[in-house]
């Protein structure tokens, strides 16, 4: 549920653009601008949604480990 939810941003910002782009008698540049930002939230959520129930370290801790000291 989470995943779809987020999709509405994305797919919002690309409605814009084209709502944008044809209300503004076809001006290219401001709808460029707003596709690539639906991009890439777009990416941002393929990217970073996977991980967002991750709350442990990344990697196993060492107990015994302790850092050299110059």
């Amino acid at each position: 549920m989470k995943r779809r939810r987020f999709w509405i941003l994305p797919i919002g910002i690309v409605a814009v653009a084209i709502a944008y782009y044809f209300l503004s008698g076809h001006e290219p540049s401001g709808s460029v601008l707003l596709l690539i930002w639906g991009g890439a939230m777009a990416v941002m959520g393929w990217v970073l949604l996977p991980t967002v129930d991750n709350v442990g370290p990344t990697a196993p801790v060492d107990p015994e480990y302790e850092p050299k000291r110059d």
